[in-house]
């Protein structure tokens, strides 16, 4: 009982002194002053975080080793700035600073109340995000790169299936004893961390960005998808493409109503049930047609022009790297991630490259931009319906990310947002902040009325965003964090990846680029 006094004791005598220190430290920082300007007084400082935090952690043992469980009600709050020591699982808690702390619930890492999840639970939603019904724009990439394309296919697979493996190391770091201990909690903090100290929120804001115009563009594409696979499945209508685009937008419109994603997550079951239900009919029907298929079509030439699109299509298809610090950390066995990977990565693989392969052999060079275009009336009316239903269910998830990500950016981040906060006092949406939303949505729909080209908008968000995210930041990022620790084959392979994606990048935004300007000249169709 004494020792347990003194314990008691000493953490808040450790906490008003750490408090006021930060009161003091804060105040000279707003007139102009730092506390140590040379690498030395760094140094110094960083070996007394180490100390007090070796010191509160020793505290904390000795709390648990009397009995009494941390976290119950009456005890203590953590001293702010120590937060980041322990976590309920053993891992550490992000720095409290840090920006990304509030997304989600408790956090990216979640409460110490919140459920984990085991690696198959991972992998489904792993597989979810890679397996999605962006894979009907598979066999045009096939159409365009031949056997190349098979290849990329595979190749895109074991790059991302790395970058994820480096890009959840660099949330790691050795601690004093040696321990490997998790320091960050998400992609914005890895970035930020590569940037810090000159520019400490550069590379966050870069990354923010880029998941923004990633996101917004997914939901242009449920919205093109959509229009574009009603009116291929009524064509006798009298209703053009882009008045189904209207007609779905006018559906989606209360997306901007979302508060919570509680709503959005009753609907991830129909579209899982949806997609599995057009993978099996689009497949069957290539069966049927086996004694048919054009193997002589399949040749190893690449269109020039058109094949760089292909790259964007294939990379786009695989982006998963945003949640995926968000995902490990929510794991019962973090340890288990690289398996998890590795096999959800191979099954897409296999299951994308065989779709793409048949679908092609199937219809050859008629294959169109969408696949379930090729089918015959009758059975592309109910695949079409199929994907619609997918489409309109699948986007408020993206929507609601890109809105929450807008939210905390702009408006969210208190002294430093750009515009005042779009919710009340009482929690209420102000109405300004609901005409945004309903702006954002609008916005999609005259994107998809004006470029109404499935695969050329896929291509170019997936060399924009999709290789950056997936490609280049990762495999920089591993360098910038853990430049001494890697051995010589690992840093080949990020710079070949970086060299390779960057390569890619380029050309397929270029190219995809003038086949947007080449078809909005000539107001085509598809």
């Amino acid at each position: 009982m004494a020792t347990l006094l003194r314990s008691k004791l000493s953490n808040v005598a450790t906490s008003v002194s750490n408090k006021s220190q930060a009161k003091v430290s804060g105040m000279f920082a707003r007139m102009g002053f730092q506390a140590a300007t040379d690498e030395e007084a760094v140094g110094f400082a960083h070996c007394d975080d180490l100390d007090f935090e070796h010191r509160q952690g020793l505290q904390m043992d000795i709390l648990k080793t009397e009995g009494e469980p941390c976290g119950d009600e009456g005890a203590e709050p953590p001293v702010e700035g120590d937060i980041h020591y322990q976590r309920g699982d053993g891992a550490p808690l992000p720095p409290s600073g840090s920006k990304d702390q509030a997304l989600g619930a408790g956090g990216e890492f979640g409460g110490h109340d919140k459920p984990k999840i085991t690696a198959w639970e991972a992998g489904w939603n792993v597989t979810n995000a890679i397996q999605g019904m962006f894979v009907l724009g598979l066999p045009y990439a096939i159409l365009h790169g031949g056997y190349l394309g098979l290849f990329l296919i595979i190749f895109a697979a074991v790059v991302c299936c790395y970058t994820g493996k480096i890009l959840i190391a660099c949330l790691y770091e050795e601690n004093e004893d040696g321990e490997v201990v998790r320091v960050r909690d998400s992609y914005v903090a890895i970035a930020n961390a590569c940037c810090a100290p000159r520019f400490p929120t550069l590379g966050g804001r870069v990354v923010n960005v880029a998941q923004i115009i990633e996101l917004v563009m997914t939901c242009i594409l449920y919205v093109v998808v959509s229009g574009n696979l009603m009116y291929n499945s009524f064509p006798g209508l009298p209703v053009s493409q882009k008045s189904w685009s209207i007609i779905a937008t006018a559906v989606l419109l209360p997306c901007a109503f979302l508060k919570n994603l509680k709503a959005v997550s009753k609907f991830s079951l129909l579209c899982t049930l949806a997609h599995f239900v057009i993978n099996i009919l689009v497949i069957a029907y290539c069966l049927s047609r086996a004694r048919d298929w054009a193997w002589e079509k399949v040749k190893f030439y690449i269109d020039v022009k058109k094949f760089p699109i292909s790259i964007g299509i294939i990379v786009f298809s695989y982006t998963s790297q945003i949640f995926l610090p968000s995902l490990e950390g929510n794991m019962q066995q973090p340890s288990e991630f690289h398996c998890m990977m590795n096999w959800t990565h191979v099954a897409a693989c296999v299951l994308k490259g065989l779709f793409a392969l048949v679908a092609y052999l199937t219809w050859a060079d008629e294959t169109k931009e969408v696949i379930t275009d090729n089918l015959p009336g009758s059975i592309r009316a109910v695949v079409n319906i199929f994907l619609v239903a997918k489409a309109l269910l699948s986007y408020p998830l993206p929507f609601f990310a890109a809105v929450e990500v807008l939210e905390k950016s702009l408006f969210q981040e208190g002294s430093r947002a750009f515009f005042p906060a779009c919710y009340g006092g009482d929690g209420r949406l102000k109405s300004w902040g609901l005409t945004l939303r309903c702006a954002l949505v609008v916005f999609t729909l005259l994107m998809a009325i004006y470029v109404p080209h499935f695969a050329l908008l896929m291509g170019l968000t997936g060399s924009l965003t999709g290789a950056g995210l997936c490609f280049l930041l990762p495999s920089l990022f591993h360098l910038r964090l853990l430049w001494r620790k890697l051995l010589w084959h690992q840093v080949f392979f990020d710079v070949a990846i970086f060299v390779i994606g960057g390569i890619c990048s380029v050309s397929g935004f270029v190219h995809s680029l003038e086949g947007l300007i080449e078809a909005y000249r000539t107001n085509s169709e598809d």
